[in-house]
Formats: structure tokens, sequence, C-alpha cells
């Protein structure tokens, strides 16, 4: 059986996956095969895997990215468990890739068991095939409130006999307590198998830290196996945050004499937030999510993305005013993008007893569909052609179908059967497909297009940026920094031989103790 690794956090978002995918990247250098790994996890980022049946499924596209690290293709058992947030009480549960219904709460807990075991089952496959496995945590393992169900973070550890290692992001401040806290909730059993610490997003003079890191390593009797830098460049595939109001990335300057400005409309329960990431990598293209009116009236190009709960997020772009905004964009003849949820909210009506259970509701009126949500879900890869001839790949998950058109409407995509796919009427696109920025001559050609209708004659597309040369640099980069920043021997030697023996456990005094 392979060696293994998890990667545990603090807080969401202290870098496990940027963390995990580096040590991938890495290990991938040194001649290991190695594949990622996490058990559960809770994100509308997904993107569409094919199996080796031939079916599609969804994984968290965190997964995907980390998988391109180990230079492997992503599959369902690097991500058996994906739970997608519809509202704050209820997620859509997608085991091994399908959708398997929504659940509440409660309704998880009944559940748990046969997640858990496929999850477990997920690894063990996986650790007969590899050499190496880099599991990735979720959230904190020391929710305490959640220990008993676990099955992503020490259930996980101990259940595989994982050691772990415990990332802490100190951008966020108070980073010692967090991670001495960490170790300190857990029973003595998942003490023992957290063997140190990696201090994550560090600016500074590195001196300044050494204090505290000897302090951390005698309270706690591990060590911590090195920091890593903040680095600018650190931005794309993100999973739990995206930036209100800031530029996405660092846009390098036009081409032309111009910039293009995108507004992205930052949706209450925004999904597939990452489909914006490709332009933002366009010199001269700024990328922003936003939600002030302001921003999105100044835009050359306004997206509605994609959204977990379409009819829901429709409401509250009326309720905030936002919907005027936009609504007023396009009728100047401006340019306005919808991919999935928002292609849906640009519709004349949308039918839904599925998602919102709302029935018929009026949509936008922007495009001259009707949208109908069905009980099956359309997850599946797409390829076709849009302007003509340029190619273009991606990829589809959801519930809603135009269920009606008017027959004169331009598709923005042709597949390669001739079936039209998304809308075009003069400045407003529509498409339920994700991921087609990513084919660089229809991004290029689309950019292009914008800059015409917005009236931005100064704006020249670069003839030769390339995404996926973008990401290789980023996963090197992230690969860069673990070699140059963390004892890698260290590391090596926990996946090879497992958890340390003789970890100390932290004792606090019990509940009962200094009570008045």
């Amino acid at each position: 059986m392979g060696g293994g690794l998890l990667v545990a956090g603090t807080t969401s978002d202290a870098g496990k996956s940027v963390v995990a995918a580096g040590i991938c990247r890495w290990l991938r250098r040194r001649g290991v095969k190695v594949a990622p790994f996490k058990a559960q996890n809770m994100s509308n980022n997904s993107i569409v895997v094919i199996g080796p049946d031939g079916r599609s499924g969804e994984i968290g596209r965190a997964q995907a990215m980390q998988a391109a690290a180990c230079g492997i293709a992503p599959e369902v058992r690097f991500n058996p468990v994906l739970l997608k947030p519809g509202s704050d009480l209820s997620s859509q549960v997608v085991l091994l890739g399908e959708a398997i219904g929504d659940v509440n709460a409660a309704d998880f807990r009944s559940l748990r068991r046969r997640l858990a075991q496929a999850a477990f089952d997920a690894l063990a496959e996986l650790r007969e095939t590899y050499d190496v496995v880099i599991c990735e945590g979720a959230g904190s393992p020391a929710e305490i409130n959640l220990r008993d169900s676990d099955y992503v973070n020490l259930g996980l550890a101990r259940h595989a006999n994982l050691p772990t290692i415990v990332i802490g992001d100190i951008d966020r401040g108070g980073v010692f307590a967090s991670l001495f806290g960490t170790v300190a909730l857990l029973d003595a059993a998942d003490q023992r198998l957290v063997a140190g610490f990696v201090i994550n997003k560090f600016r500074g003079d590195i001196g300044l830290l050494r204090p505290g890191l000897d302090m951390l390593a005698r309270l706690t009797g591990r060590p911590t196996f090195g920091v890593l830098p903040w680095h600018t460049d650190l931005w794309l595939d993100a999973e739990d945050s995206f930036p209100y109001g800031r530029v996405l990335g660092r846009p390098a300057p036009p081409y032309g004499t111009e910039w293009l400005d995108v507004a992205v409309v930052r949706l209450p329960r925004i999904s597939n937030a990452t489909d914006v990431e490709a332009l933002a990598v366009e010199p001269g293209v700024r990328v922003r999510f936003t939600v002030e009116p302001s921003e999105i009236a100044a835009a050359d190009l306004v997206v509605l993305p994609g959204s977990k709960s379409t009819v829901d997020d429709l409401a509250w772009l009326r309720s905030s005013g936002i919907a005027k905004v936009v609504l007023a964009h396009a009728r100047a003849g401006r340019p306005l993008l919808g991919i999935c949820g928002g292609f849906q909210m640009l519709a004349r009506a949308i039918h839904d007893d599925v998602e919102s259970g709302r029935g018929t509701v009026a949509a936008l009126g922007l495009l001259p569909i009707e949208v109908t949500f069905s009980a099956t879900k359309t997850v599946a890869r797409s390829v076709g052609t849009a302007f003509g001839s340029v190619p273009v790949r991606g990829y589809e998950i959801h519930h809603g179908y135009v269920s009606a058109a008017d027959p004169a409407l331009m598709p923005l995509f042709t597949y390669a059967d001739g079936r039209g796919e998304g809308a075009v009427a003069g400045s407003v696109f529509g498409t339920h497909w994700h991921g087609m920025f990513e084919s660089d001559e229809f991004r290029r050609r689309f950019l292009a297009e914008v800059a015409r209708l917005a009236g931005r004659t100064g704006f020249r597309v670069a003839p030769d940026t390339s995404f996926s040369a973008v990401r290789e640099r980023f996963l090197d980069l992230l690969g860069d920094l673990v070699e140059e920043h963390l004892d890698t021997d260290s590391l090596w030697r926990l996946i090879e031989s497992g958890p340390p023996e003789g970890l100390p456990v932290i004792s606090l005094p019990s509940a009962s103790r200094g009570r008045p």
C-alpha cells in the first residue's frame, strides 16, 4: 500500500488546497506516482470528469487542479463526496460523481455512514494504485462539534493511519494560538497523528518569527516544517474566497492602448466562479467580483455567473437593485454574459418545481427563451465551435434547460452534431457551458467582440496568451515554494514511514475546573 499524508488546516482558506497541490508537484518531480484526495468537499466550484466506465461525474475543482499538479487526469475517486450548498440549511450530495439528492443536517447524519465508507474505499483503492496519496482535509480538524461524524480530517487520518500536518494562515493573525489550539482540542489518539505545522502567507522578516516557532515546538513537541511566503501569483482555482471589488490576479498592461473592465456579479450562491479566471490572465483585462452597482454600471462587460440557486439569486438580484443596473447596461447595447444559472436569469421565464419549488417565475427577459428545471441533472463534457469555426471545449452541470426559444435566435455554440447551445441577442450572450474561456482562440475572439460592442477601439487582444501555460506556471510555482521553503526531507519521511512514534499529548484542564 502506498504512502500518504493528510494536509489539514486551522481554518477554511488557510491554504490546504494549494499546499497539497505544491506537495503533489514536488513529489511528481521526484518521479513519485502521486494522486490527490479529498474525502468530502463542500464547494459549488466543480468540474466534470470522465470515469473509466465512460460516464461523466462531478468533483471539486481543487482536486482537478491537484490532479494536474500530479500530471494525471482527474477522476471521481479523488473527491468521492462533494456537497454543493443550495441554501444555508441544505446541500446537494454528489457521491462518486453522481448527484444522489439534497440533504439537510439531520438527513446528512443518517447518510454519513454510507458516505464515509465510500470515501474510505476510494482512498484504499488509490493507495493500492499510487505510490503516494496526498489527502486534503476540510475546514478545521478542531471542529469538535463534528468530530463524531468526521471522515475527512482526523477521522480519515485515524482510519488510514495518516500522518497529518496542520496549515496555519499567518495573514489572518493569531497563527500560533490557532496551531496550538487545534492540536490541544483533539483527543489523545488524534493528537498522536499530528506530526507538525506549516505556516502559510508570511510577509516580512522570518527572524521575527523564530521565537514563536521555537516556543510552539516546546509547547507542542512538534516542529514547524516550514514557512511559506505570501505570493501574489497564487490566485488561480480559488475555492473558498473571491475578492470583493479587487482586481482578480495581476493583469499585465494592455496589448493596445485601452483596458477592458469586467464586472462579475458576486451572487449569494455563486457557482463555478472560476469560469472567469481565464479572462483575468489576458493582458489589459481587469476582472473583479463585485456587488457594487457603480462598478457594474461602469464595466465594459458584466457577467452573471453560475448559481446553485438560480431563482433565489434572481430574487436577490432584484432586491439588491443590481437587476436594474444589469438591465440598463444591456439596453444600452453594452456586453452582458450569463453563464449557466446566470444564463437562465436572462430568460423570459423560469419554470422551477425542482430546485426552488417556486413554479413559474418571471426572469430578466433579455433573451427570448424559457427555462424549465428537470429532476435529471445534465453533467457532461462539451465540444463544439463558436463564431463559425472557432473550436471550444467546456462542461455542463445544470438542472435547467432551454424548453422554449425564438426559432430565429442565434446560438452561441454549435455542437459537432449541428445542435445549437446558448444564445446571442445583440450584446447579450448566454450559455450553460462552463470552462469555455480556457479555449484560447475562443477567449480571444469573444474579448474582441466585447471590445467592439463596448466601444473600446484601443483594446487589442494579445495573440499568444495560453491559459494552460499559465496554469502550469502556477503549479510549478507551488512546487518551487514547497521545495524552497519546506523541510521536504522530513515530509518524505512522514509520507514513507507514517506518524512518528512518541508524539506528546497536550492536556487541557477538565471542563469543570475553574468554574465559580
